[in-house]
């Protein structure tokens, strides 16, 4: 047998690999929707021999497939007994009070969301984590049934274990609690506060890996980047705000990092309270569908209410890339302004076609980053694809200051669009996110005046600067820029 394996190795080798790069190979075309993506894991399958097999079968291949899922969610979450229809709005309400082109938006999510649009909301802006770690705090001190807390990163630092010294008297005074914490974001910190957290008593697991055994590589790649902490049914914090020190005053060190997060009551809560429930169950296989998870109703006499608000779950599962929809159709149908705030601004070729076509029909289009990236890999790779967004009617600004990790977009002053989803592959396609569609002139307005007031202070990005840099620069950057789905 030996004497077989040394004499014919090279053989059996070249039948392997042949035999992996068809069985790639096959998966790819029969699986990818994009054919950039086809055609591009296609040439690393065939140039990297058994190696680009196995990394498209670690990075290439989406495992998470809960559509299945989908019909047991109602179970899960109490179903049909969250959500109030009498909330509802209509296309007609939608018609009369912003016009039919804002009536299209709302008929489009209707159709690509899985949540519906409901009056009777309210919706309050959170300036930095100072104010946004106290309110939660306050939340979670005063909760009597129920708390349910999905995030990105949960830092064991100073802010992190006073949130989770917060979860822990809840539970202590006996209110159920319950902790979802990504598996790559957990790894943040070492040690990680999901040890401080179980031995509080809270419950709490990890969203697609082990923290003792290591991340399951296959898993890896497809995230929950959602942010969502729901107290008692009644309200909910929902944003782009990680747990972590940096983002207060108190306890950065450095400049304080900015961000924006948001406290809604109302209707809308019922379905962040699915989307998190829906995580937990697809975790640990638990239903939170007892009295402790009740959703209040919300007083009927609010529905007159000016705050249009939608959940809008995107996942590289059944909600794939619905969140790169609602901007298509956001883009589409502004006929004013679009103002954009994102950290990772890194939109692919349809995204920059939407705006380049606003930009032809006059709508005035302004963009801000960060001046300085907290990722300099992703700031360079948008940096390099600046200029297409410029030469196509775009503003860019690089807002000075302390980095800010904001996520807003406003349309026209009426329709905003805020949560944890970047402009970026990751956020678009990969991630596990959610955001909030509003229609509202009073909230647009505010996350108008948000975005004008870092314009004020940012510095114009211009294609004559990008093109006067030095050619090695340039040619690093779209290097880089190459790599951008996975940055």
């Amino acid at each position: 047998m030996w004497n077989l394996l040394v004499d014919y190795w090279p053989h059996m080798l070249a039948a392997i690999s042949v035999g992996m790069a068809a069985a790639a190979i096959v998966h790819v075309v029969m699986s990818k929707e994009e054919v950039r993506a086809a055609i591009g894991w296609v040439g690393v399958i065939l140039l990297s021999p058994i190696v680009g097999a196995l990394v498209y079968a670690i990075a290439g291949i989406n495992r998470i497939r809960r559509a299945t899922m989908i019909s047991e969610r109602r179970r899960a979450t109490g179903g049909d007994a969250l959500h109030h229809a009498v909330f509802d709005v209509s296309r007609a309400l939608v018609a009369d009070l912003y016009g039919e082109r804002f009536a299209a938006m709302k008929t489009l999510g209707d159709r690509v969301a899985k949540h519906a649009m409901t009056a009777g909301n309210t919706i309050r802006m959170l300036e930095g984590g100072d104010e946004t770690y106290a309110r939660m705090i306050a939340a979670i001190d005063g909760a009597r049934r129920g708390i349910i807390l999905e995030t990105y990163i949960f830092d064991r630092d100073a802010i992190g274990l006073r949130l989770a010294e917060a979860l822990v008297r809840a539970r202590r005074r006996g209110v159920a609690v319950r902790v979802l914490i990504d598996a790559v974001g957990a790894r943040y910190t070492v040690p990680s506060i999901v040890g401080t957290l179980s031995e509080g008593g809270v419950a709490v697991d990890l969203f697609n890996g082990k923290l003792i055994m290591g991340l399951r590589l296959p898993y890896a790649n497809l995230r929950t980047h959602r942010k969502i902490l729901v107290v008692d049914g009644a309200t909910a914090f929902v944003g782009g705000m990680n747990i972590r020190e940096g983002f207060t005053s108190e306890f950065a060190t450095g400049e304080r990092a900015r961000d924006t997060h948001f406290c809604v009551s109302g209707p809308v809560v019922a379905d962040l309270f699915s989307v998190a429930a829906e995580d937990w169950r697809f975790t640990t296989d638990e239903a939170l569908d007892d009295d402790a998870w009740r959703i209040e109703p919300p007083p009927t006499a609010h529905f007159g209410a000016p705050v249009f608000i939608r959940a809008v779950s995107s996942g590289p599962d059944a909600s794939l890339e619905t969140n790169h929809r609602m901007l298509m159709g956001a883009f589409s149908v502004a006929e004013r302004s679009i103002r954009i705030m994102s950290p990772y601004f890194l939109p692919d070729r349809e995204l920059i076609s939407a705006l380049a076509t606003a930009g032809r029909r006059g709508v005035e289009i302004d963009i801000v980053v960060p001046a300085h990236n907290n990722l300099f890999l992703v700031e360079r790779a948008m940096t390099a694809q600046f200029e297409q967004v410029l030469k196509n009617y775009c503003r860019i600004w690089r807002a000075q200051g302390p980095f800010d990790h904001s996520k807003l977009m406003a349309v026209d002053s009426v329709w905003a669009f805020v949560g944890s989803s970047n402009l970026d592959p990751r956020s678009l396609r990969l991630n596990f996110e959610i955001d909030i569609e509003l229609l509202d002139s009073g909230f647009a307005g505010a996350i108008d005046a948000r975005i004008e007031a870092a314009i004020a202070t940012a510095e114009p990005v211009t294609i004559e600067e990008l093109r006067a840099r030095p050619f090695p620069l340039r040619l690093a950057d779209r290097l880089l820029w190459l790599g951008s789905p996975y940055l």
